[in-house]
């Protein structure tokens, strides 16, 4: 099976031992961590004839999707929680799952992906520095915040250089940007919001493996989530404020084309019918053999389409 195992024993040493040997609850005073991948059916079998869990706990442990919760068992809790992915990891959704369950003296934990940071949480417990449940899950809440809130913050300056460097000839370029920005600030605040919420429920939830310092801890990923969640959807409105200026500015720039395309057309309009009509192939036409005609029809033509000019500059079409 494709997973790992500490324990920490009463003296402080941390050994790695095998899964299959973490099946039992550890003795007082020692901590095991077992950590499963997801997807190899060997964890489900194990999960059903060594964990000792609910039927419950066993199904949303190895569910394929999952929300942000926290919930109380009789002898433990149930805890997902969603972080980044690492770099290159770019399949599903962009905040990946963990599943815990955690008791006195064990935490089993399961992900199908792999998340970002995670090999310092076991470097934690390897040094020694975990001693219970509610050490890893607090450790994990605060890494899973510090990992998160850089790109969040990224998002909110994506949209601060936009707002701030609002300019019609990089429209499309912008566009882009601004709609990047915004499907990921939909994507992240998908995840955020309950995950706030499951911490939160987690930080008051009565158990005798989360201590005072814990819950101190989960109550500030809790609140760092909650900023994160007003940042998420400032910036998606932000960016649907801005996507819709980008739009009337094309508007506005198309409008203001076709305006000129409809002036030049209605200026030539009545030369074109003068011409054509001098230019039919009969008889009769007036000053035809005259040096001086070509001349005079120039300057007519001149003169109509300075008069149309006038006219549309006192009707004030060119003004924005």
């Amino acid at each position: 099976m494709n997973g790992w195992a500490l324990s920490l024993s009463s003296n402080g040493a941390v050994r790695s031992i095998d899964p299959g040997h973490a099946c039992t609850m550890p003795p007082e005073g020692q901590f095991t961590w077992v950590h499963l991948d997801g997807k190899e059916a060997e964890t489900n079998r194990w999960l059903q004839q060594h964990g000792h869990l609910p039927e419950t706990v066993v199904a949303a442990l190895t569910a394929v999707e999952t929300r942000p919760r926290s919930e109380a068992f009789a002898n433990g809790a149930l805890v997902n929680l969603r972080g980044l992915h690492p770099e290159g990891d770019h399949g599903g959704d962009p905040l990946v799952s963990i599943r815990l369950w955690a008791e006195r003296g064990r935490v089993i934990s399961v992900s199908f992906r792999p998340l970002d940071g995670f090999e310092h949480l076991r470097a934690a417990m390897e040094d020694a520095e975990l001693h219970d449940p509610g050490d890893l899950i607090s450790a994990l809440a605060i890494l899973i915040t510090a990992k998160l809130d850089p790109h969040v913050a990224d998002l909110g300056d994506l949209v601060d250089s936009c707002e701030a460097d609002f300019d019609a000839d990089r429209a499309y370029e912008m566009r882009r940007l601004i709609a990047r920005a915004r499907s990921q600030a939909i994507a992240y605040r998908r995840f955020v919001v309950p995950q706030r919420q499951a911490l939160e429920g987690l930080a008051i939830m009565k158990t005798e493996w989360l201590e005072e310092a814990d819950r101190l801890h989960l109550r500030e990923a809790a609140d760092r989530f909650a900023r994160m969640g007003e940042e998420l959807e400032a910036v998606r409105e932000r960016s649907a404020l801005l996507h819709e200026q980008f739009t009337d500015l094309r508007a506005e720039q198309i409008e203001t084309r076709t305006l000129v395309l409809s002036v030049v057309a209605l200026v030539f309009l009545p030369l074109t019918f003068l011409t054509g009509l001098l230019g039919m192939n009969v008889a009769g036409i007036p000053f035809a053999h005259e040096p001086w005609a070509f001349a005079a029809v120039v300057g007519m033509c001149v003169a109509v389409a300075a008069a149309i000019a006038v006219y549309f500059v006192r009707a004030h079409w060119f003004r924005n």
